[in-house]
């Protein structure tokens, strides 16, 4: 069969320099017509009595059409020291003639080169996946130059220019928003379901679609190195890279061809020369033995699966880097997850409040929330978060000061307030009483951050805060459970107390702690040993050693992200850990849909070649039967294209 690999599939096209009415993608049905029309009429010509000559033209114009490409195909892989499926096709054709068979070598030609355009059709409908993803790029986009806004070709705006974005059209370019606010689908590229609101800072990608708001946009990347660009990169790469079952199938096919040559032969000459039989029944028969034993269904069953796969996968923004990462995706028994930014939201926020006898927690909050709000570290920011959920105004602060690592201090309504560690608070009273003492060590046992906090002379209480695990953590770890993942573990570079307290919640198997980089991946290293092939899923940056160790490197929330981009084998674009089962499940259908076809193509050769010998097939059934299989086995590979996992 044709094109059986992803590089040919790419490359079949592109290697043959002709006008756009005469590609391939063109003739070839085209010649496929030609050669069922040419067999139809020989079938009329002879009872009807046409001269012999006008009969002959039809087999001439029938071996024409039907093995065009064919020999084109046969004589490069010759060229290239390789023996295809299209070759042992056209000799099958050739000895059929040789024979007197010729319209049965026809209806072969003519059954192969439409096998051929079904599988182009049905792969090109996989690559059309990819290629839709083109369609999401505006040809134009609305720039401010000046004192005018222009529209400018997407290849032709420079980082730093401004792009005006209206309601409902789609975003150009990667940028950041620096005036409007609207709401932005971003599915195309993170997978999100839900519209995500956008404001000024945020990031906006090539790609997405803005909705109901306008929207300035600064330019961040150039097109062609825009997150949609990329994605569409490493698709078309990952198209290429093959998988360990494809590569063994490729390998098998050179050798396996060989070997059907080799068995045609001796079909041949052995009952003809040894046993006496009739040459023309011997010849014939090692033909049919030459077309059915072909392996075109075999070799097919693995590109079309992956390839659509990789596809579907692409559309819900999960991006494998390649038909081996996929496929080992399905053998994963460990799956090891960073903490910070994976099973957490990444930052601070205030869990708890806890005023001393007498004050109010909105109190508590009011002093502390001024206090921090001239600061800008991460705790302060979350004291600042909670104080504007509960609509609590933030006061003027006189004499504001910062002590790196210990809290800030200032005046408020004419006394100092303090927030921070005990050892710096302590400075605005006497000791904390013992039940909010109790309180701290409770709350620190639970691996959260703890701020004392106190006004003119009097204690306040104090707020506890935490990098808050996300609330779908705890059901991705009892799916992965459920999935037959026989191991969830954590890896972190937080202190043992913080690693537990979150693992705990999420009901991690067993978490590590106090992790540097390299600590990370020796333990993937371990776990791989131990249990089986492992995947982590981290950020891309501080688990790059992690990533490179693992079986699968998954990253996380890497829309936008470099070194997420490059770093991993599996790139999960957006933000969402349930994507990470559906990953899994994709690779696992996937394997599945490959061991299907593979088992059929066999069953259907092996019955085939039984049929040879038993019944003396006749030519055009193993022709159907064989190009049959091969369609069979693409269709159901396209299966895939769905994206359902289950």
């Amino acid at each position: 069969m044709t094109d059986t690999t992803y590089p040919k599939l790419a490359s079949r096209e592109s290697t043959l320099r002709r006008p756009a009415w005469l590609a391939r993608k063109t003739l070839e049905p085209v010649f496929v017509v030609v050669t069922l029309a040419a067999v139809a009429l020989s079938f009329v010509a002879v009872p009807a009595g046409w001269p012999d000559e006008l009969i002959s033209a039809l087999g001439v114009i029938a071996y024409l059409a039907g093995g065009f490409f064919g020999v084109q195909d046969g004589v490069r892989s010759l060229r290239a020291r390789e023996i295809n499926i299209d070759l042992l096709m056209i000799l099958a054709a050739v000895g059929a003639a040789l024979v007197g068979e010729w319209r049965d070598g026809a209806i072969l030609l003519f059954l192969f080169s439409l096998s051929n355009v079904l599988q182009d059709y049905a792969i090109g409908r996989s690559r059309a996946a990819i290629r839709s993803l083109f369609a999401l790029y505006p040809e134009e986009a609305h720039v401010q130059r000046g004192d005018q806004v222009v529209n400018v070709p997407i290849n032709a705006i420079e980082v730093g220019e401004t792009v005006l974005i209206r309601p409902g059209e789609r975003i150009p370019v990667d940028g950041v928003v620096v005036r409007g606010q609207s709401s932005v689908d971003q599915a195309t590229i993170t997978g999100e379901s839900m519209p995500v609101e956008k404001v000024p800072g945020d990031k906006v990608f090539a790609g997405t679609l803005n909705q109901n708001g306008a929207l300035d946009v600064r330019v961040t990347q150039h097109a062609s190195q825009s997150t949609l660009s990329r994605i569409i990169q490493m698709v078309e790469e990952a198209q290429h890279r093959k998988a360990p079952a494809q590569r063994f199938l490729d390998d098998f096919e050179q050798y396996y061809a060989l070997l059907v040559i080799g068995a045609s032969a001796l079909v041949l000459l052995i009952p003809w020369l040894l046993l006496g039989h009739d040459f023309h029944a011997s010849f014939y028969r090692s033909m049919v033995l030459l077309v059915v034993a072909s392996p075109c269904a075999l070799v097919i069953s693995v590109p079309a699966s992956f390839l659509s796969a990789i596809a579907a996968g692409a559309r819900r923004g999960v991006i494998f880097k390649g038909g081996a990462h996929l496929e080992q995706m399905s053998t994963i028994k460990v799956v090891a997850f960073d903490k910070t930014g994976t099973l957490t939201a990444g930052r601070p926020a205030v869990t708890d409040l806890v005023p001393v006898a007498g004050v109010r927690e909105d109190e508590l909050l009011r002093v502390a929330a001024a206090v921090e709000g001239r600061s800008e570290h991460p705790l302060s920011r979350a004291v600042r978060e909670a104080a504007e959920a509960r609509g609590i105004a933030l006061e003027a602060v006189a004499g504001f000061e910062a002590a790196t690592g210990q809290g800030v201090s200032g005046v408020l309504a004419g006394e100092v307030a303090r927030v921070g560690r005990l050892e710096f608070v302590v400075a605005c009273g006497e000791h904390p009483p013992a039940d909010l003492m109790a309180e701290h060590d409770r709350l620190q046992a639970e691996g959260k951050t703890v701020l004392f906090a106190c006004h003119g002379g009097r204690w306040l209480g104090v707020i506890a805060v935490a990098d808050r695990i996300r609330p779908e953590a705890a059901e991705l770890v009892r799916s992965l459970h459920a999935m037959g993942i026989e191991r969830v573990v954590m890896l972190t570079g937080d202190n043992a107390r913080v690693g537990q307290a979150i693992g705990q919640q999420a009901g991690i198997d067993h978490v590590y702690a106090d992790l540097m980089p390299e600590d990370k991946a020796r333990i993937i290293e371990e776990l791989a040993r131990e249990v089986g092939p492992v995947a982590m899923v981290g950020d891309g940056v501080n688990d790059a050693p992690a990533l490179a160790a693992a079986t699968v490197g998954i990253a996380m929330g890497a829309a936008g992200t470099d070194v997420a981009l490059e770093t991993a084998d599996v790139v999960l674009m957006g933000d969402d850990l349930p994507t990470i089962p559906y990953a899994i499940r994709l690779s696992q259908r996937a394997r599945r849909v490959v061991w299907q076809n593979i088992a059929f193509a066999l069953g259907v050769i092996v019955v085939l070649v039984m049929g040879t010998f038993l019944i003396d097939l006749p030519l055009p059934m193993g022709v159907i039967g064989h190009e049959g299989s091969t369609v069979i086995v693409v269709l159901n590979g396209l299966r895939l294209l769905t994206g359902r996992a289950g």
